[in-house]
């Protein structure tokens, strides 16, 4: 509808009248003109003020000052009954004057801004943990400079791997289990142009060939029994704008390999279900511990797909060729154990280093880790030595050690069996019994009576 003058006069008196910040206005003099209710409860005025001036109504201010001067004033601190609060001064001008002065109370107690600023800090610093934690998530967990390694050949592939990480480019990484492929894989996103995206890992053998596809693609609403509702995004969607990895890479069945090439040389993926196809941006990486070459030789693996992935190779050295770097990965290795187990170690005797350094290491950095934790647990004191390094028994580098009683074996023999069945359980105390096929109130009988208790 249609106001006339009089109408809009009276709604903007009203609007004023009932705003919820204390407000007032004066001529350029400072004569008051208008003087809302909030700002009359603010100062405890009853009567009528209008047509006073502003400096014998308000203390401290400067309304008149603004008038004549014609020059505003923001966020200025102004103490009124022994309070300070935080004031606007406006100057109102028409061709080029000043015919009036707005004055509005931004707030009436600076501690309300205090308040304020701490909960606006609260929430900035919420946020930054938040954006952390995703990023920890779905970001590299790994740096090159977390990556021990001095003997050349470890020295010459970090050096490799940073320059492969500031391009693009597919990279194959190879070797054996345990040898470290996932922490390269992790650095390189690092150290690459796409380390503010995710990272996401999928394990190729892990996930079962009839779900893989959908988990790498997504899936549409109805795609098969039990979808989603809406669907679902793959691995590949997800790692959009920043790199994903295929571990174990070779144990991906053939059907899918093709659907593979496809996304690789496309650079789009189509959901299960889907009509159409969307466009990502990944960056790929691909790890294995098998001889791809030999498997396309027995038909097991594409070689137009192998060759899509060896753009860049690298191949991670076994432990035994790089003995050199064995003090270094001890002692990272038993500083992290340390933080996990609570059990701490000064010194290694040299017998222990002898065992150590004869040693083949078949499951390479993963198995020294497991011989060192196994150790903490055996140890007694604070100087770990070769009777607590337990080694499987076909290799020649096994310790020898004193014949014990009969008793002395058969409880050494059981506190090892708790020991590995909580390794494999993963420190699952139920499944550890389940595992050793004990009674869950006989295991924590026998954790105890070992002095294994947590």
């Amino acid at each position: 509808m249609d106001l006339n003058l009089q109408q809009i006069s009276k709604l903007l008196e009203v609007v004023f009248e009932n705003a919820h910040e204390p407000m007032v206005v004066t001529d350029k003099e400072g004569n008051i003109l208008l003087f809302n209710r909030s700002y009359r409860e603010f100062l405890g005025i009853q009567e009528n003020v209008i047509g006073k001036p502003v400096t014998e109504v308000i203390e401290n201010t400067r309304m008149h000052i603004v008038g004549r001067e014609g020059v505003p004033e923001i966020a200025d601190i102004q103490q009124i009954k022994g309070q300070k609060m935080i004031a606007h001064r406006i100057p109102i001008m028409d061709e080029g004057q000043v015919i009036a002065v707005l004055g509005t109370v931004l707030f009436q107690d600076v501690k309300e801004l205090a308040s304020l600023a701490a909960m606006v800090g609260q929430l900035k610093d919420e946020l930054t943990y938040y954006k952390k934690e995703l990023r920890r998530r779905l970001g590299a967990t790994y740096h090159f400079d977390q990556i021990v390694g001095y003997s050349q050949k470890m020295k010459e592939l970090k050096k490799f791997s940073q320059k492969v990480a500031k391009s693009d480019s597919t990279v194959l990484i190879t070797g054996e289990s345990g040898t470290g492929k996932e922490l390269f894989a992790h650095a390189i996103h690092a150290e690459s142009k796409r380390k503010m995206g995710p990272f996401i890992r999928v394990n190729c053998a892990a996930i079962p060939d009839s779900l893989l596809e959908s988990e790498l693609f997504g899936y549409e609403e109805g795609a098969f029994t039990g979808a989603a509702r809406r669907g679902k995004k793959g691995k590949f969607e997800l790692a959009d704008h920043g790199t994903i990895l295929l571990d174990e890479i070779g144990d991906m069945p053939l059907p899918l390999q093709a659907k593979l090439l496809r996304v690789l040389q496309e650079k789009e993926v189509e959901r299960v279900g889907a009509v159409r196809s969307t466009p990502i941006d990944v960056r790929v990486i691909a790890s294995t511990n098998q001889d791809l070459p030999a498997l396309i030789k027995d038909g097991k693996f594409r070689a137009d797909l192998y060759y899509r992935l060896n753009v860049v190779s690298l191949e991670i050295p076994p432990l035994r060729e790089r003995l050199e770097d064995l003090p270094e990965l001890v002692s990272n290795l038993l500083q992290r154990l340390v933080e996990s187990t609570g059990i701490s170690v000064k010194s290694i005797d040299d017998e222990a280093w002898s065992v150590l350094r004869s040693y083949s290491w078949p499951g390479n950095v993963r198995e020294l880790n497991n011989v060192l934790e196994r150790a903490l647990h055996l140890l007694e004191g604070d100087q770990l030595k070769k009777e607590h390094l337990w080694l499987p028994a076909s290799v020649e580098s096994r310790p020898s050690r004193p014949v014990q009683s009969l008793k002395e074996t058969l409880e050494r023999a059981e506190k090892e069996a708790l020991l590995m069945a909580m390794q494999e359980a993963e420190g699952n105390k139920l499944e550890a019994a389940k595992l050793l096929k004990i009674s869950k109130s006989s295991f924590y009988e026998k954790w105890e009576k070992h002095g294994l208790a947590t």
